[in-house]
C-alpha cells in the first residue's frame, strides 16, 4: 500500500470516529436562543436512594449545553437496552432555536438523552422521538455528584447500622472507604 492509500484510509477512519461522536447538527449550540428549565428533578419508578437521591441531581442551563454538545445518537432499542446504565432520576428543558426550533430534552446523570420536536403552541410536532447517549455528560455530571453519592453511601450505612446489619461503629470505615475508591488514583509515570 503506498502512501497516498494509507493517508487517504487514515483520514476516512478519523471522519468516521469524529462523526460517531459528533452532536446532532439539527440542535446547534450556536443557534440556541433560550433554554428554560421545566423539570429540574424529577424521579422515575425506578429511583434508587442508596445510589442517587434524585433530589441532589438538578438539571442546569449548563447540562443543556454541554448534553446538545456531545450527544450522540442511538437507537430506539439501544436506548431502551436491559445493558443501559440508570439512575431513575431526570431532568426536562425545553430549548428554542434562533431559527424557530424548539425541542423538550430530557437528560439523565447516566447520559441518557431524549428529545421531540415542539410545534408553534409548544405540543409535540408529530415527529418521532430521538434518543441519544452522551458518555461524557455522564463521566461530568457523576464527577460533580461525587458529593450526592458520598451523602446517599451515608444514609445507607447510617441505615443498616441502625437496623443492625452491619456491626455498630462500622459505618465510618465503610463509608471512608467508599469514598477513598471514588478517588481518581495518582498515575504512576
Amino acid at each position: 500500500m503506498n502512501k497516498t492509500n494509507i493517508l487517504a484510509v487514515a483520514l476516512f477512519l478519523a471522519s468516521a470516529v469524529c462523526a460517531t461522536h459528533a452532536a446532532d447538527k439539527r440542535y446547534p449550540v450556536a443557534y440556541v436562543k433560550k433554554i428554560e428549565i421545566t423539570e429540574p428533578s424529577i424521579r422515575s419508578a425506578w429511583e434508587r436512594k442508596d445510589f442517587l437521591d434524585c433530589d441532589d441531581v438538578v438539571l442546569t442551563e449548563d447540562d443543556v449545553l454541554y448534553a446538545l454538545r456531545h450527544m450522540r445518537r442511538v437507537s430506539k432499542k439501544s436506548y431502551y437496552s436491559e445493558d443501559t446504565e440508570r439512575t431513575g432520576c431526570l431532568g426536562g428543558a425545553r430549548v428554542f432555536f434562533k431559527n424557530g426550533k424548539a425541542i423538550t430534552i430530557g437528560i439523565e446523570p447516566s447520559g441518557r438523552i431524549n428529545t421531540f420536536e415542539l410545534n408553534a403552541k409548544l405540543e409535540p410536532a408529530g415527529r418521532p422521538e430521538t434518543y441519544y447517549e452522551c458518555g461524557p455528560c455522564a463521566s461530568r455530571k457523576m464527577a460533580l455528584l461525587k458529593d450526592a453519592l458520598n451523602r446517599a453511601d451515608e444514609r445507607r450505612l447510617r441505615r443498616l447500622e441502625a437496623e443492625g446489619q452491619i456491626p455498630p461503629g462500622q459505618a465510618e470505615p465503610r463509608l471512608k472507604a467508599l469514598r477513598e475508591s471514588r478517588e481518581p488514583k495518582p498515575s504512576k509515570n
